[in-house]
């Protein structure tokens, strides 16, 4: 018997399946090993993917895919992240608000409820590429201020920001004082993203997540309680670019 967790990968995206049979049944997932400490799972409209050290054998991952059995359930069960189909009209969040996008010769702009690409009639692959890199642009540019303005009151120092392309994290800090911000931030509205601002910036005190931990994120951001309950409940509508 398969259960539903059975969801092919895009064609896009060619990669074998693995499996690992569960309570239920028999669960296909996509294997990303990557250089990390920690395995990861994501559940989104592509599929199912798992995020692996190099190190990690396959019986730990299986172990780790039977722990979270229970959540996979829970998320297929929810609403799914779709596919983004880059066109002229489609609609984008950004920062709290929808922006159309437009293909229009000249340079990329941006105004209060359109972005303009300056493409012409390009294909949706050249449209994806540059909205991207736009994208990503802009998200260095916001989270280094927002990093600044954010950890001035408690006088943290920061020895850089740079951009996240991970699936399951929204940021990290290191333990050199850098952090990383998912450039993905940038759908969500400004508030949202202060509140993952604070949160890496309050690792700079506690590498940890204990109680003094909290305290200072309540410190820099003090409704951080009802910023992650709305964070968690957006990631799951947000488009799969």
């Amino acid at each position: 018997m398969q259960l539903p967790f059975d969801i092919a990968p895009p064609l896009e995206k060619p990669r074998r399946l693995h499996h690992v049979l569960l309570a239920g049944g028999i669960l296909a997932y996509r294997l990303v090993r990557a250089k990390r400490c920690t395995l990861g799972l994501s559940v989104a409209g592509e599929g199912i993917e798992v995020r692996a050290p190099r190190r990690a054998t396959l019986s730990d991952i299986d172990a780790f895919i039977r722990e979270k059995e229970r959540w996979i359930r829970k998320r297929l069960a929810g609403p799914r992240r779709v596919p983004f189909i880059w066109q002229a009209g489609a609609r984008l969040p950004w920062l709290g608000r929808m922006l159309t996008l437009v293909l229009r010769d000249g340079e990329t702009w941006l105004s209060e409820d359109e972005l303009g690409l300056g493409l012409g009639l390009a294909d949706g692959a050249n449209l994806r590429e540059r909205a991207l890199e736009w994208m990503r642009g802009e998200a260095r540019a916001f989270f280094q201020e927002r990093v600044a303005e954010l950890s001035r009151p408690l006088g943290l120092r920061v020895s850089g920001v740079g951009l996240s392309d991970a699936r399951t994290r929204w940021g990290s800090c290191s333990t050199n004082g850098r952090l990383l911000l998912n450039w993905r931030l940038m759908l969500l509205p400004p508030r949202l993203i202060d509140y993952v601002v604070a949160h890496e910036l309050a690792h700079l005190r506690e590498l940890n997540h204990s109680p003094r931990f909290w305290a200072v994120v309540a410190t820099l951001y003090p409704d951080h309680r009802s910023a992650r309950r709305e964070l968690n409940a957006l990631a799951h509508t947000l488009p799969e670019l």
